[in-house]
């Protein structure tokens, strides 16, 4: 690994360095600037440094959004660490802004006296007016309070490139890595691992793969020689568990959950796909994976998506879709046909901001009723949620050893946020991963097809099985015979059987666990993405003193057998949630205990400093003997 300290390929700097013990740092310009690979390289620099990252996206709200305007804007937010994290960062540490839109969008998030590096030549009167501002802001005095460095980037490419006689567009191009180069000098990144990735990605563009480094050097050497920087910045690696890591974001994560638990099956992974913002990108992660038995096809629409993974479940494979908000609703009849037919398959909703297409590049909890309850009839399934973009692995895998064991359909939650940004990953060991058995006929035992065994989960009879012919649909079966049945008093049975199932469930899953105090005053309970920011914001308020205690679901249905006596310890439940309460509806309606819903609908994830206020605020009033509970 790359000492932070010492690379190959930067001599002796005179600039001062100074050790900080993290920060975040943001890359924004219009979506052609290539600000979501520069961050990734930094992130990647970063990781390989030792430091311990957490990244975050920001996509442009519009595809073709007019260059230089507000909803053109993307960006890519790194936070690394000599300590554990696990949030992109509050508040920023630098902002590198390609063009006024850029600064515009974000300059909210960084404070006073934050740093800010621009690229100067695209502050022109033209530019600055479409990004809203009334002056040139880098003459104003509008950023006085800011440490403010802006740079020719456009410039400093262009005589990094000059000698391989560009055309203007692929020279301009070249600019990310000018703004990198910046970054990585500032900051001590080791330019090495940059180095070789140019080298590799456009290995069969020699010209390109001189022009990108030569831009990713110029940056490095101009941004000592010329930018005027008072300092740099050094963050000691991170203390990390021995074993081997990489970056990984959720999207990865989530496509390699599948394959490894395929393999652990020795089952056929079927893939149907429909293209679906933000989900599409899985699609891309599991084509050309055939050594692996992944079978990916794309279906007209939702519903023949998850009519496809029925019926690959059916056939003794794994079927598994992956949609966003709406999608899930699409599916929603077929997920009721599954359970019906008791057939393992796994649906992955990366959730979006709603109600329907809502802000398709942004994130929220939307969907947590949607999906507990949103089926025709008496239909209950398991619901995993992760909590980091690595965790999704888990989750993923989890799900499908779930969905086979128990002979079930199973969602996993995930959302725009955990699925987009990347985090360091320690890689398991395939062998230690948990063992994924189906319950199969028994060789020369009478075969009944909704016959059960001890958790009511009823045989694996795949076709081709001599002997084990049986009917599947729609329409109610008798019990143990599976023949077509319209007797009230069997649909009875039959409904209340699948429910019993599902809530044995809970009996091998993990007791809910609690970080903190095992009684008190408040316990904080959150789901999903939240996780990180309730994480840091307890963090933050034990420092100061004070007892806060933090728990974390990752399965919703069913919910941990442990959850109603644990809740019962503490006078006070604050519930975190980027919707407008849906498990603080759950949690009252399941166990009877109220809570209090800090909620955010924003399409965006909670600010650590946001969850702090509120535990502070509830702890002072706590206080009060008289505050009721």
């Amino acid at each position: 690994m790359a000492s932070p300290r010492k690379t190959t390929d930067a001599p002796p700097m005179p600039c001062p360095v100074e050790e900080i013990e993290q920060a975040a740092v943001r890359f924004a310009g219009d979506s052609g600037d290539a600000m979501v690979l520069t961050g990734a390289r930094f992130a990647s620099a970063s990781a390989l440094a030792g430091n311990d990252v957490c990244t975050r996206p920001e996509f442009s709200a519009e595809i073709r959004a007019p260059a230089g305007t507000l909803p053109g804007v993307s960006g890519y937010q790194v936070h690394f660490s000599s300590k554990e994290i696990h949030t992109p960062g509050d508040l920023l540490h630098a902002l590198f802004a390609m063009n006024p839109a850029a600064l515009q969008a974000h300059l909210r998030d960084l404070p006073a006296g934050g740093l800010i590096v621009v690229n100067s030549d695209t502050f022109t009167p033209e530019e600055w007016v479409k990004a809203g501002f009334a002056a040139n802001p880098l003459t104003d005095g509008s950023l006085a309070a800011y440490r403010v460095h802006a740079l020719p980037m456009d410039r400093w490419t262009q005589e990094a490139v000059a000698a391989l006689k560009l055309a203007p567009r692929e020279a301009e191009r070249c600019r990310s890595f000018t703004a990198l180069g910046i970054a990585c000098w500032l900051y001590d990144r080791p330019l090495d691992p940059t180095l070789k990735w140019i080298r590799t990605t456009f290995a069969k563009n020699p010209v390109m793969v001189d022009a990108n480094t030569r831009a990713l050097l110029a940056g490095r050497n101009f941004a000592d020689q010329r930018g005027g920087f008072l300092k740099r910045y050094f963050v000691a690696k991170a203390p990390i568990t021995p074993g081997k890591y990489r970056q990984i974001s959720g999207h990865e994560a989530t496509a390699l959950g599948l394959i490894a638990a395929a393999q652990k099956a020795g089952r056929a992974l079927v893939y149907p796909h429909f293209p679906s913002a933000p989900a599409g990108e899985i699609a891309q992660l599991l084509l050309g994976r055939e050594g692996f038995d992944v079978r990916c096809v794309q279906a007209e629409d939702e519903p023949a998506a998850m009519s496809m993974a029925v019926g690959a479940a059916f056939s003794g494979g794994i079927g598994a879709v992956v949609t966003s908000g709406p999608g899930l609703s699409l599916a929603s009849e077929t997920l009721g046909l599954a359970v019906m037919m008791e057939l393992p398959c796994v649906l992955i909703d990366v959730q979006r901001a709603g109600p329907s297409n809502g802000m398709p590049t942004k994130t929220e909890q939307s969907d947590l009723l949607a999906a507990l309850f949103g089926r025709h009839g008496e239909c209950p399934l398991v619901v995993l949620a992760p909590t980091t973009a690595a965790e999704s692995f888990h989750s993923v895998y989890d799900a499908v050893r779930i969905a086979i064991r128990h002979m079930t359909p199973v969602i996993v939650l995930t959302d725009v946020a955990l699925a987009a940004s990347s985090e360091t990953w320690q890689i398991p060991d395939v062998a230690a991963l948990p063992p994924i058995e189906a319950n199969l006929p028994r060789e020369g035992a009478p075969f009944e097809p909704y016959g059960r065994d001890e958790k009511h989960v009823r045989s694996w009879a795949i076709p081709g099985m001599p002997n084990h012919e049986h009917r599947v649909g729609g329409l109610e079966k008798e019990d143990r015979t599976g023949h077509v049945s319209y007797d009230p008093a069997n649909h009875e049975k039959l409904v209340n059987l699948r429910a019993a199932k599902i809530a044995r469930i809970a009996d091998d899953m993990p007791e809910c666990v609690v970080d903190g105090p095992e009684k008190g005053e408040l316990l904080v309970l959150g789901w999903g993405g939240t996780f990180g920011a309730i994480q840091a914001a307890a963090r933050r308020v034990r420092r100061k003193g004070r007892d806060v205690a933090v728990a974390q679901l990752r399965c919703l249905h069913p919910l941990p057998k442990n959850l109603g006596s644990l809740l019962a310890k503490y006078r006070r439940i604050l519930i975190p949630e980027l919707n407008a309460g849906q498990l603080s509806l759950w949690i009252r309606a399941k166990l009877g205990v109220d809570s209090e819903c800090l909620c955010n609908v924003q399409g965006r994830n909670f600010l650590v400093r946001e969850i702090e206020a509120k535990i502070e605020e509830m702890l002072g009033r706590s206080a009060s003997p008289t505050a009721p509970r």
